[in-house]
């Protein structure tokens, strides 16, 4: 018989359980803006909770979201809250943390993207990534290139290189030092080592908003994730299918993906540019209880919902653009070489 062994058991070592705090189920919120335009038509934002509605209800499963969206004033307003402080596993979501952290002690000195780290075989997890695919090992490679790799292709050995730069007690101290009451790594025995841990969906929601508008890390250091978050060759089954080059790149995400007891988990969180690079909307999807446990692909049904909200979240801030003045965050863009 084959053993199913989660994502999220690979990573850490010797953990205890962890509980998670359960709040009051709510119904999907929204503020007092009207769900009719002066011309008849329907306003962006219930454009997004209506798709959100029909396609949480075709994919199943419990879902926990919250979006957020700056209206014509450049004020930013929540568009849904769907138990949006519930408390739950984020699996490689949660990876956007543990970079934070890590950022935080380079903009502190402590810690510097240059700083080289050697890639043993014995610190390799299989799962998603790159690192384990080499086969052969001895490395050498920077804080740089395994923040990459764990932000791009949520690269698992790369959880494992940030603890030995931040270990898990730390990583908890800043971000509570931040303001995150309940965005947690868990710590196991070895303390260079932890599960990712639980978040929720208004926290996720806070981290993204000020990563995008710089407060949360310096400028350089939100520069820095933003701009792996927002690549071309990053995930894109989910809220990024049905987009172009260049609409991609106007979308910084994290996938997380997972199973335990009560079914499959399928995670997404972002923020989405205008055009003139202003961040203009925020999204935080954690759905679990689902089934399909182990297609981690594009036919996923919640995958599918994903992608449909990401087209019509996209096309929504079309109409409605940020006013406020921003300094412009530009991306690379992408050219294949010689048809590559």
């Amino acid at each position: 018989m084959t053993m199913r062994i989660s994502r999220r058991a690979a990573i850490g070592f010797g953990a205890a359980a962890v509980t998670v705090a359960a709040t009051p189920s709510g119904a999907v919120a929204a503020p007092g803006d009207g769900t009719i335009t002066a011309d008849g038509g329907m306003s962006p934002r219930e454009v997004i909770r209506r798709t959100y509605r029909r396609q949480k209800a075709r994919a199943g499963g419990v879902w926990r979201s919250h979006v957020a969206m700056v209206d014509e004033s450049g004020a930013l307003r929540t568009v849904l809250a769907d138990d949006a402080d519930r408390v739950t596993h984020g699996y490689s979501v949660q990876k956007l943390a543990v970079a934070v952290a890590a950022m935080d002690k380079i903009d502190r000195g402590e810690l510097r993207l240059d700083q080289r780290l050697d890639l043993t075989a014995d610190i390799i997890l299989g799962g998603s990534g790159i690192y384990f695919l080499q086969t052969v090992w001895g490395d050498e490679v920077t804080v740089a290139n395994f923040l990459t790799a764990m932000l791009l292709v949520s690269d698992n050995t790369a959880v494992r290189m940030c603890g030995r730069v931040v270990p898990a007690l730390e990583i908890n101290e800043i971000l509570a030092a931040k303001g995150f009451t309940h965005t947690r790594v868990e710590p196991v025995a070895n303390p260079n080592r932890f599960f990712l841990g639980v978040t929720t969906p208004r926290e996720t929601h806070d981290l993204l908003w000020r990563l995008a508008n710089k407060t949360l890390l310096s400028a350089r250091s939100s520069d820095f994730l933003l701009g792996i978050l927002r690549w071309i060759n990053g995930y894109h089954d989910g809220i990024r299918r049905d987009m172009s080059s260049a609409e991609r790149s106007r979308v910084a995400t994290k996938y997380g993906a997972d199973f335990d007891s009560s079914g499959a988990a399928r995670h997404e969180v972002g923020i989405m540019f205008d055009a003139t690079g202003a961040p203009t909307l925020t999204y935080a999807f954690f759905a679990d209880s689902l089934g399909d446990l182990d297609n981690y692909g594009g036919t996923h049904p919640a995958v599918r919902a994903h992608a449909a909200l990401g087209r019509t979240m996209f096309d929504t801030i079309a109409r409605t653009t940020n006013p406020a003045p921003r300094a412009r965050h530009s991306v690379q863009r992408f050219r294949p070489v010689n048809g590559g």
